[in-house]
């Protein structure tokens, strides 16, 4: 019953995931609670380690989750319902589509789409930033979470203007796993 449940559950992730793992993670968080497979904290948690781990973030969390669920056939049945809605349209596109890119109308959509899964992956960003530590009024919660997005953010945009290209995305990966050592761990 739990591999069906992985399966399902993870096959609507795959099916409705738009604009890569960070426009996905409202869609993965509202499968996995809804399932009751993870709780928010440990759902935040765990899209920490899928980001800063090799691979795809929705095939890390797939991974994960299956695991802690169903043991390795819980990992592989939701790491493969995860990937197989894109596979199977990649084989699509590539097979009988491939002069469907030129269209203005596709171009259009396309265009579209881009400044949606925009605000998506920025409304990600804030929710889990204030529902993480933001000052609230008559709250106990703590600015940490906000201080840490402002300083990577600034280091992030701020070393374009010192080196051309920027500070390279392994390198503020880095940055951030010792800034959040250093501000939660000690």
């Amino acid at each position: 019953m739990i591999l069906m449940e992985l399966f399902i559950g993870f096959l609507k992730v795959g099916c409705f995931a738009f604009g890569g793992a960070y426009g996905a993670i409202p869609l993965i968080r509202d499968v996995v609670l809804s399932y009751g497979w993870l709780d928010d904290e440990m759902l935040t948690y765990m899209i920490a380690v899928s980001e800063s781990t090799p691979g795809p973030i929705m095939v890390n969390l797939a991974t994960y989750v299956g695991s802690s669920q169903a043991g390795i056939p819980g990992s592989l049945v939701a790491t493969l319902a995860v990937v197989l809605p894109s596979f199977i349209i990649i084989l699509l596109v590539t097979a009988m589509l491939k002069g469907l890119l030129k269209s203005p109308y596709v171009q259009a959509v396309l265009r579209g789409v881009k400044p949606c899964m925009t605000g998506i992956i920025l409304a990600t960003g804030v929710c889990m930033i204030a529902r993480n530590g933001i000052v609230i009024p008559g709250s106990s919660l703590t600015w940490r979470p906000l201080i840490l997005t402002l300083t990577l953010g600034t280091v992030y945009f701020g070393s374009g203007k010192i080196k051309k290209g920027g500070i390279s995305p392994i390198m503020l990966i880095c940055l951030s796993a010792l800034a959040g050592i250093a501000v939660y761990g000690l």
